[in-house]
C-alpha cells in the first residue's frame, strides 16, 4: 500500500477562507496557528500502477471514461482531476446505499481519488468507504484513498499529533510511516506557505521526506492561496494542489438562492458560520454575481455547477478537485465538468473574472 499523509492547520475560523496576503505571512498569525489545531491527512494507494513513457506526465485522458489524470505535484502519483469527498455526506446526510451508488458512479467514470478523514461522522465515513471498496472487489491498485488525522476520539490522548496519537513530531512521523511501507507520499492541508516551506526545510535538514501536496479551499470566491501562494511552492519544492469545495459549500450550486432549506447543512447548528455567510452582505453580492455567471453557463451549454468545477480544473496548478455530493444526479452533473473544460478559453475566463471583479488569470503563474 502507498500512503501519503498530509497535515492540516486549523488556523482559521471554519468557513472564513484564507487570510489576506499580509496575514498569511504574518509571524503572529503563524505563531497563533501553531498554538492551535493541526490535522494530518493520509493518502493511500496500492503498488503496481505506473505511467507508460509515451503518455505525458502532465495530463493524460482515460481511454474509456474521458477522465483526465494529472501528477500530484511533482511526484509520480497519478490522480484523477476530479475526486470524491465524503465530508458531511458519508455516515451523515446519506445512507450507506447511496454512498455505494456515488462511489460506483465515480469509479466507473474514471475517478481514482476518494477523500475522507478520521473525524468525518465520528469515523463512520472511513468505515463505510472501506466496506464499499471491499464489497465491490475493486483492485486496490486502481485507487487513491486520502484521509486526515487530528480529530480522533474524545479523550485527550485520542486526538492531536502527539506521539501517543500518531507516533512522533509531524515530519518525522510522516517519514516513519513511509519508511515502514505504509506510505509513499505525504502532504499538507490548510497550512500557510511559510509552514509548508518550513516543513520542507526540516525534511531536507534531517534527511526526512518532504510533503508533495497541499489541500486547499478553492472556488470562484476563494482564489488567492491556490493562485498566488501555491504556484511558487510548486516551482520551488514541487508541492501540488488538491482543492476542495469547488461549489463553495453549495452556494454556487444554487441551493440557497431562495433561502436556506430546512434539510440543508446551513440549517444545522454546527454550520451556523455557513448560514451567516449566506445571509451576509457579501453573500447577497455573490448571489447576484452567480446570476450573471449563469448566463455564461447557458452560452456554453452547461450548468452553473459544471462551469464552476471546470473553472477550477482550468488551473494547471491544480492536480485534483474534490467533489462533495449527496445524490447520484448531482455527482453525474458535476462529473460533466470534464466536457466543459475544453470550452474554458481565455475569453471565457476573462468574462468570468470581469463579473467577479478579479484580476485575469495569468498562465505564466502556472508555467510547466
Amino acid at each position: 500500500m502507498q500512503v501519503s499523509i498530509a497535515c492540516t492547520d486549523h488556523n482559521l475560523k471554519r468557513g472564513n477562507g484564507d487570510h489576506s496576503k499580509q496575514s498569511a505571512t504574518s509571524p503572529n498569525v503563524v505563531n497563533q496557528a501553531r498554538a492551535k489545531f493541526r490535522t494530518v491527512a493520509i493518502i493511500a494507494r496500492s503498488f503496481g500502477s505506473f505511467t507508460p513513457r509515451h503518455i505525458s506526465l502532465k495530463e493524460s485522458t482515460g481511454k474509456h471514461t474521458g477522465m483526465k489524470y494529472r501528477n500530484l505535484g511533482k511526484s509520480g502519483l497519478r490522480v484523477s482531476c476530479l475526486g470524491l469527498g465524503t465530508w458531511v455526506t458519508f455516515g451523515g446526510q446519506i445512507t450507506d446505499e447511496v454512498a455505494e451508488q456515488l462511489m460506483t458512479i465515480a469509479y466507473e467514470s474514471g475517478v481514482n481519488l476518494f477523500d475522507t478523514a478520521e473525524v468525518y461522522a465520528g469515523g463512520r465515513a472511513e468505515v463505510i468507504l472501506g466496506n464499499i471498496i471491499k464489497k465491490k472487489c475493486w483492485r486496490r491498485s486502481s485507487l487513491v484513498i486520502t484521509t486526515k488525522l487530528y480529530w480522533g476520539g474524545k479523550a485527550e490522548t485520542e486526538r492531536g499529533l502527539s506521539r501517543k496519537h500518531i507516533i512522533e513530531e509531524i515530519v518525522r512521523a510522516m517519514t516513519y510511516v513511509i519508511n515502514q511501507g505504509m506510505a509513499m507520499y505525504w502532504g499538507t492541508s490548510r497550512w500557510t506557505a511559510m509552514e509548508i516551506m518550513e516543513a520542507y526545510s526540516v525534511a531536507r535538514q534531517f534527511n526526512l521526506i518532504p510533503p508533495v501536496c497541499e489541500q486547499a479551499e478553492y472556488h470562484l470566491f476563494q482564489r488567492e492561496k491556490v493562485e498566488v501562494q501555491l504556484p511558487e511552492l510548486y516551482h520551488k519544492i514541487g508541492v501540488g494542489a488538491m482543492t476542495w469545495s469547488p461549489l463553495a459549500c453549495g452556494i454556487i450550486s444554487g441551493k440557497y438562492e431562495n433561502g436556506i432549506p430546512e434539510t440543508s447543512r446551513a440549517s444545522m447548528k454546527s454550520y451556523q458560520w455557513l448560514k451567516e455567510k449566506i445571509v451576509s452582505e457579501d453573500g447577497r453580492k455573490q448571489q447576484a454575481k452567480l446570476k450573471e455567471l449563469n448566463h455564461i453557463a447557458e452560452k456554453l451549454g452547461c450548468t452553473l455547477p459544471q462551469l464552476a468545477v471546470a473553472w477550477c480544473l482550468r488551473n494547471e496548478g491544480v492536480s485534483s478537485v474534490l467533489l462533495g455530493t449527496s445524490n447520484p444526479e448531482q455527482l453525474t452533473e458535476n462529473l460533466g465538468a470534464i466536457q466543459v473544460l475544453p470550452k474554458m478559453t481565455s475569453h471565457v475566463v476573462s468574462d468570468i473574472d470581469h463579473i467577479l471583479g478579479n484580476r485575469p488569470y495569468s498562465k505564466k503563474d502556472y508555467r510547466s
